[in-house]
């Protein structure tokens, strides 16, 4: 790639997001279950922007790692304006000699186009200074865009516009593009003449034109302009993307029950002919195979569906893949590491973690499969749980080819059933099984005859017989005592002569 033809950019994301009340950035919140500044910084390089140098606060910059790894940080120290911030990356460009772009971090849906078609412009008229322009319905809050003979002249920030200005519908949307020779001297002249006393990034405008640069400008659609600077601007951006996910996937053969309450991601693909239940999200890379059926109240994130398979209602599933034609729940649990075959069966409460679990296989009922290896048609009983933790370590449990797991039964890591096994109802397994043997815990099992009718011909009479009179059952006199003791022993009352009192007192006692 030829230098000129190279495009860097310097993302600003050192705000303070006072309106957001929050002591994380806003730009590190979630858009449909991706953080802000990873939309700007995903329409980047799709447009082949590098490098990329993001302009953070002195405040969380240890949380700006994990979700820009790819990008160069620079600390903003003292936070005095776009224009101070795009000053305080200056040497992270040195010596770039392409174009760079100036971005504000709190344009997530920028399309990657929008980018290329400002550069090819900025390119196109051998400009100086180019940038993006839109013209929205509710201007409030932008700054605007102030032309002469058709030419972008000047950008008043709301708050230094008089009424003339703010009635304007035309905004600088925040973008720009120039080389580094040109923009770092134009705003090394920037005075902080404002109400705020900051150094604004959009006074370069002004100073370009008193050098007579050519100034160029590109319109971008209104609906990719959309910022967040509150939580109540995120909702309404959030209600807006899912409506714009929705419809791509119903576009694409998809079924949606009821897309008001169908939460899916950027990054979720969807086989056509699947069907989608009510109140579904479907999070980050998470990739649905065809004809597959969501019921309803199901949370997916990172997991691959095969063909075919069958979500009943209530189901978790983080960081799994699901073969084709399998059934899971209602109200099942995979958790991270599970993997399933084709035709798998996992059933109502039953929860996976760290099991791989082949073709044709079914839990059906209320087990825990935790760190597991299970192979074909094999069938496992109601209350099975693989007791995998010794309260330092975890061990796994390997269970064969057809082996018939009996319903209450423990399997106690590391032990292996071998293929063909069977285990017998309430057994604890503490041992490998051989192939084809059956496992059983020895119990002796004792009958009383006639002890029921006994029994209850027992209880009957205590609560049911009638009462001789003068009589009081054993039991009732038996409570009656224990009440009376528990009772604290009234104070006697004493009257008559002393003699007589004592008289009184020893015949009680």
């Amino acid at each position: 790639m030829e230098p000129q033809s190279k495009v860097a950019a310097i993302v600003l994301a050192a705000g303070r997001s006072t309106r957001f009340r929050s002591a994380t950035s806003k730009l590190l919140h979630q858009l449909a279950g991706r953080p802000l500044i990873q939309w700007l910084l995903g329409s980047l390089r799709e447009a082949n922007v590098d490098p990329v140098v993001v302009v953070i606060g002195p405040q969380g910059r240890e949380a700006w790692a994990s979700y820009a790894a790819d990008a160069t940080f620079v600390v903003q120290e003292q936070q005095k304006g776009t224009g101070h911030a795009t000053l305080a990356a200056r040497d992270a460009v040195a010596g770039f000699a392409g174009d760079l772009l100036v971005v504000n971090g709190d344009l997530p849906l920028l399309s990657a186009a929008s980018f290329q078609r400002l550069v090819h412009q900025h390119r196109a008229t051998a400009a100086h200074l180019s940038l993006m322009t839109a013209t929205i319905p509710q201007a409030e809050g932008w700054g605007r865009i102030v032309r002469a003979n058709g030419a972008v002249r000047v950008i008043v920030e709301e708050r230094d516009a008089s009424a003339a200005v703010r009635a304007g519908r035309e905004v600088n949307v925040g973008v720009y593009c120039a080389a580094p020779s040109v923009l770092f001297p134009l705003l090394e002249r920037v005075q902080p003449d404002n109400v705020q006393s900051e150094i604004y990034l959009t006074d370069v405008v002004a100073e370009a034109v008193k050098d007579g640069l050519r100034i160029s400008d590109v319109s971008v659609p209104a609906d990719e302009v959309a910022q967040v600077n509150s939580r109540a601007d995120l909702a309404a951006l959030e209600k807006a993307v899912r409506h714009r996910i929705n419809l791509a996937c119903m576009e694409a053969g998809v079924t949606l029950e009821d897309p008001a309450t169908t939460y899916i991601g950027p990054d979720v693909r969807v086989g056509r002919d699947t069907v989608i239940g009510p109140n579904v999200h479907l999070r980050g890379k998470t990739t649905i195979g065809e004809r597959c059926r969501f019921d309803g109240s199901a949370f997916v994130t990172d997991a691959v569906i095969g063909d075919g398979t069958h979500v009943k209602f209530g189901v978790v599933i983080a960081d799994s893949e699901v073969g084709a034609e399998c059934q899971i729940g209602p109200f099942a649990q995979l958790r991270p590491q599970t993997r399933l075959g084709q035709d798998v069966h996992i059933g109502n409460f039953v929860e996976t973690k760290k099991a791989t679990v082949a073709a044709h296989t079914k839990a059906n009922h209320l087990s825990y499969l935790g760190d597991v290896d299970i192979g074909i048609d094999t069938n496992i009983g109601a209350g099975t749980i693989t007791c995998n933790y010794d309260g330092f370590r975890k061990y796994r449990t390997v269970i064969g080819d057809r082996v018939q797991v009996g319903s209450d039964s423990q399997l106690v890591a590391p032990v292996t059933l071998a293929d063909d096994s069977y285990v017998a109802t309430a057994t604890t397994v503490r041992k490998d099984v051989p192939a084809g043997a059956l496992v059983f815990n020895s119990r002796e099992q004792v009958h009383r005859p006639g002890w029921v009718a006994k029994f209850r011909a027992r209880q009957g009479a205590a609560t049911a017989a009638p009462v001789a009179k003068g009589k009081t059952p054993a039991r009732l006199r038996a409570a009656t005592k224990i009440k009376r003791q528990a009772k604290p022993a009234a104070r006697p009352r004493v009257r008559g002569t002393a003699a007589a009192q004592a008289r009184r007192l020893k015949k009680r006692r």
